[in-house]
């Protein structure tokens, strides 16, 4: 190759060989980087679902550039000299190959960028950052949205963008980018109400089987490469069979729409023990790795629903997801950045419970979800927020640390996406920017939801005692701790008002029992754990 005029820096949470950064691409004079760093998997301890699914979707990516002739410079995990650091990786290679500037699409997580930027800093290197146009909207359009609001809701947001991008909306006709009137289809903006169904008695039957994927040669080098680099870190690779390439991904969309989107709407709450997949697509780790194009998924949607294939209350549900959740989590992250990463509006200072990197607990749905999530590296939303989430925030645990949980066990997990979940909407970490309440709840809603309490030794119908549910106990501790906090919102004002129900000796039966919960006393028992190695 002659001088080297662009280094396109690829990461692994940007497998899009349409990227803004690759427009005007020559590969007489321009050439891409990626590397494999093992500081982007023990900066947090990721599990290792996670840790294969960006290696091997990576390595898949990188055999796709070299099929239409993009030169590459690619540094894997084990290939002699590997620093294991992103930063130092780049700087040596500006140091071999001498570009005359950089160019990368705009980054998922804060500290990534900080660090390039840096390296681009010392070299003296123009860095060009392009927008992902694997968003509907930019950082900017979310800022001037968000300018002079003091709360930051996503159904505002959420009902510009299908406006602006004519999505289910009712003989509308396309927008051009601008934000036009209209009704929506269905004459209303939401259907959350239509789809909070639980399973009957007999839970889910007929359920379609999860798109999976045998994994090939790479993935099956990448698997034993992960067991040996990081034996000690959590969870199991033997049901590895996630979506890896471009053309995969591509199959479990078309699965989703076909098989579950017509029922996802009425369960998409739902739970039940031993069944991780349910009705859910199970596309987040392809969309956030950029194997697929939310416009792809979110037209795919809507076109079931205008041929009577899927019903709106369920089309609707699944587009606020990408259309709506995504894109305004992504506005969040960005605008607020780097200080949100330290919010904790609730001034939780409990530690992670042990457990939660083991699954190891007598709480029957704590204990399914958590070893579902290491066996898999997935659990749906509910179970992340009301069941892993509800019980971290109910204990009072910091949020920092519940924001590394989640952003290393889950295969989907990119910072910008995972943070404002986690320490937002789960944890109320940042005291109410995104969510106008604390999402708490007794064991009873959990037990509602679908029989993920179905043998276990705790009652969710108790708050005190030894058969107590700790989520019941912690409920009410939760409300009694942070009761003048909590009377001043007013969609918590009813249940606030249940404290002053309580006599002294109830008050100070739930205050000990929680005592004990805390200490590790009551819950951290011997159950199961499935395919988890903590290197013990």
């Amino acid at each position: 190759m002659a001088e080297l005029r662009t280094l396109v820096v690829v990461l692994g949470d940007q497998l899009d060989l349409d990227a803004a950064a690759f427009d005007g691409f020559d590969p007489a004079q321009d050439a891409v980087w990626m590397a494999e760093v093992g500081e982007e998997s023990s900066h947090v301890w990721s599990g290792k679902p996670r840790i294969a699914m960006f290696l091997a979707a990576m390595r898949h990516f990188a055999l796709a550039l070299k099929a239409i002739g993009r030169p590459l410079h690619y540094t894997r995990l084990d290939d002699p000299g590997n620093c294991g650091n992103l930063a130092a990786e780049l700087q040596s290679a500006i140091g071999k190959l001498a570009p005359q500037r950089l160019v990368l699409t705009a980054p998922g997580d804060w500290r990534v960028w900080q660090s390039l930027k840096a390296v681009a800093e010392a070299a003296g290197l123009q860095l060009e950052v392009c927008e992902d146009r694997h968003f509907y909207t930019t950082v900017r359009e979310f800022a001037a949205h968000a300018k002079g609001r003091k709360t930051l809701r996503l159904e505002y947001f959420y009902r510009e963008l299908r406006q602006r991008h004519n999505v289910l909306m009712q003989d509308g006709q396309p927008a051009g980018g601008k934000l036009q009137g209209g009704q929506p289809e269905g004459g209303q903006w939401n259907f959350d109400a239509d789809n909070r169904e639980a399973f009957a008695k007999a839970g889910p039957v007929g359920v379609p089987a999860r798109a999976t994927f045998e994994p090939d040669a790479m993935t099956r080098e990448v698997i034993a490469l992960v067991n040996r680099y990081f034996p000690q870190h959590p969870g199991s690779l033997n049901s590895f069979a996630w979506p890896v390439t471009r053309e995969q991904a591509l199959r479990s969309l078309q699965s989703f729409i076909e098989q579950r989107l017509p029922l996802f709407g009425r369960y998409e709450d739902a739970m039940w023990p031993g069944e991780p997949w349910l009705y859910h697509s199970h596309l987040s780790a392809a969309l956030n790795l950029k194997l697929l194009n939310p416009r792809e998924v979110v037209q795919a949607a809507e076109a079931a629903y205008r041929a009577g294939h899927a019903q709106l209350q369920s089309v609707e549900g699944f587009i606020r997801q990408i259309l709506g959740w995504r894109e305004y989590v992504r506005g969040i992250y960005w605008t607020q950045m780097p200080g949100y990463a330290e919010r904790n509006a609730l001034d939780a200072q409990q530690a992670l419970p042990a457990w939660y990197w083991t699954g190891q607990t007598d709480m029957a749905c704590l204990r399914d979800a958590i070893t579902q999530t290491l066996e898999h590296g997935y659990a749906h939303h509910i179970q992340r927020l009301m069941v892993t989430g509800l019980f971290t925030l109910l204990l009072g645990v910091r949020p920092q640390e519940v924001h590394a949980w989640y952003l290393a066990v889950f295969v989907d997990a990119v910072e910008w996406v995972e943070l404002p979940n986690t320490l937002g909407m789960s944890q109320y970490g940042d005291g109410g920017l995104m969510a106008s309440k604390p999402y708490v709840a007794t064991g009873k809603y959990i037990q509602r939801m679908g029989g993920p309490c179905a043998g276990c030794r705790y009652d969710p119908t108790q708050r005190e005692g030894e058969r107590a549910c700790p989520y019941t106990t912690l409920y009410w501790d939760f409300l009694m701790r942070h009761e003048a906090l909590l009377q001043k919102n007013p969609r918590m004002a009813l249940q606030v008002k249940n404290v002053a129900r309580l006599s002294e000796a109830q008050k100070q039966a739930i205050t000990q029992r929680a005592q004990a919960i805390r200490c590790g006393e009551v819950g951290a028992g011997t159950g199961t754990s499935i395919g988890v190695d903590t290197g013990s």
